[in-house]
């Protein structure tokens, strides 16, 4: 191992074994970081390990951490996971190669990876700086105090402790699991005074026990911000997914004062997706996960606000002001509103589903569970994108996988590429003309009964996983008696709201709507819950900015 000099620097470490490699990464980085930083190097996962110990023992700070996915011994995930132990606030990069790229989005869960670097980055200037300087922007503004990590004890078919997993795992809060089967799992269920009867139980990083915590209680016990700073704001955006983050990273550019709400987890859907390869500007494809943390830092960046865990149940005209009620009774009001609320996956209308939910029944989870389908046989409905880039995830873990799709064909309503890739995938099966009947289990899936559905024909099998993605269902409901729905729920704006010409009812404007505004001015819509919308990520982020747009013009005509 070398190092530079000045032991008063923040480290910047990598990790490589193939010295001339190695040398290479500490080259380029000393050349832009020499003077700030301490660049340490070190050719095996083992030594590195070692250095960061001794770095800790001196009190030295380390920012950030790159290392080599294809190391022998322990590869660059073993150690970035070690390395989490020692310094879990260090940034983390996992270098590869392209055949690498699936292990580097899979490092995201295993180990709260912030980007992965593909090799070579020639030039530095373009591929390898520009992250390194987000990277050391974000280390330094957070507080680098050593903080536990927040502890889950839960039952491997228990409903709630598969929610928690998930709402932790989506909000990008890193999190370690204990069975309650396992000795730590039980240590930690008596330190807290509980027997296991009422599970899941949540240990916070300030020792706090959370015995099955509801969403906003555990959002905020593990720092996500959940109480609005003010008011009053230019702009509310309801809903994370992909049109609310892009209305929030460009209402916040554009100097308005912007808050975005939302109920669960930034991503929606989108964040979700395993991969998503048909995003501009992404050609190696990228995770829902990576492209929703960037949208998330990229709108903080800008200064809007981010509130998780906050459910929005009605909108209200109050003169000049659109005020937005949230569960609680609490309100905020602005000038002007954009509903990104996207879409749900519908519920399986099929006995037993409803009560197995959570127990080996998931709807969209296929992210959080797929590791503990590890050599088992996994069923996936559905025939869009988001069911075939579950199965193609899934494929990596499990033994088999079955896509049960109701029509003739996937060409209908999947996109041409991920047909060409399950075609590819030797334990992926696809059975075309195919429902699932009934699930049956005794506190978790066991059985599935499927219906052919042009002969009738049941057949029952052995299941303890399914993965449900079967259309979508707006979450629009609250809007009911305000804004104007189709018969779907899908929100009406622009032109659809004036077939004949004629501006909806109640409109006092002498304009027309605005091109995504709905029947109430000032309140636009983009993204999945717009009517006949498009149902795309990028047509959904370009609604999300063109929304701002209207935005501005609403307000200087205001």
């Amino acid at each position: 191992m070398t190092q530079a000099a000045g032991a008063a620097r923040t480290v910047i470490m990598t990790v490589d074994d193939d010295p001339g490699v190695s040398r290479a990464v500490a080259r380029d980085l000393r050349r832009r970081y020499g003077g700030e930083h301490r660049v340490v190097r070190a050719e095996s996962g083992e030594s590195a390990l070692q250095a960061l110990r001794e770095l800790k023992l001196r009190g030295d700070q380390v920012a950030v951490v790159l290392a080599d996915y294809r190391m022998p011994g322990m590869n660059g995930i073993e150690f970035l996971e070690a390395a989490m132990d020692v310094y879990p606030a260090a940034r983390r990069v996992l270098l590869t190669a392209y055949a690498d790229t699936n292990a580097a989005i899979d490092a995201i869960n295993v180990v709260d990876l912030d980007h992965y670097l593909l090799k070579p980055w020639d030039p530095p200037e373009e591929k390898l700086y520009p992250v390194l300087d987000d990277l050391l922007t974000a280390w330094r503004s957070a507080d680098h105090r050593t903080v536990p990590c927040t502890k889950v004890v839960g039952h491997r078919w228990s409903a709630r402790s598969s929610d928690v997993r998930e709402f932790l795992a989506r909000n990008q809060v890193p999190y370690r699991w204990y069975s309650v089967e396992e000795p730590e799992g039980r240590r930690l269920l008596a330190a807290a005074g509980q027997d296991g009867r009422r599970l899941p139980l949540v240990v916070t990083p300030d020792g706090t026990a959370l015995v099955e915590p509801e969403a906003p209680e555990l959002a905020a016990r593990v720092g996500l911000a959940t109480t609005p700073t003010a008011g009053f704001y230019d702009l509310v955006v309801i809903g994370g997914g992909p049109a609310g983050l892009g209305a929030a990273v460009y209402g916040a550019s554009e100097g308005l004062r912007t808050v975005l709400v939302e109920r669960s987890a930034t991503g929606g859907q989108a964040g979700q997706s395993s991969r998503i390869e048909n995003y501009l500007g992404f050609p190696d494809g990228v995770s829902g996960a990576q492209l929703t943390e960037r949208a998330r830092r990229q709108a903080a960046r800008f200064g809007a606000e981010i509130l998780t865990a906050r459910e929005v149940t009605g909108l209200e005209v109050s003169g000049a002001a659109r005020v937005v009620r949230f569960a609680d009774g609490s309100t905020i009001a602005a000038h002007s509103v954009i509903l990104a609320t996207g879409v749900q996956y519908r519920q399986l209308d099929a006995a037993g589903c409803a009560d197995l939910t959570g127990c080996g029944v998931f709807y969209g989870s296929a992210l959080t569970e797929a590791a503990s389908c590890q050599g088992q046989d996994v069923y996936v409905v559905g025939g869009a994108n988001s069911a075939g880039q579950a199965a193609m995830y899934l494929s990596r873990f499990a033994k088999s996988v079955t896509l049960l799709v109701r029509g003739a064909d996937l060409s209908a309503s999947m996109s041409h590429y991920l047909i060409q890739q399950i075609d590819e995938v030797a334990n992926i099966a696809v059975r075309h003309h195919t429902a699932v009947a009934a699930a049956h289990g005794s506190g978790h899936l066991e059985q599935l009964t499927l219906r052919h559905t042009l002969t009738g024909e049941t057949e029952r099998v052995d299941a303890s996983w399914m993965f449900v993605f079967i259309g979508a269902a707006p979450l629009t409901d609250w809007l009911d008696g305000t804004v104007l729905r189709d018969e779907r729920g899908f929100v009406l704006a622009g032109p659809d709201l004036t077939p004949d010409g004629r501006p909806p009812a109640g409109w006092e404007l002498d304009r027309p709507p605005y091109h995504l505004e709905t029947n109430v001015p000032g309140v636009f819509v983009a993204g999945d819950a717009r009517a006949e919308s498009a149902k795309r990520v990028a047509s959904a982020v370009g609604e999300g900015a063109m929304a701002v747009m209207l935005v501005h013009r609403y307000l200087e005509q205001s």
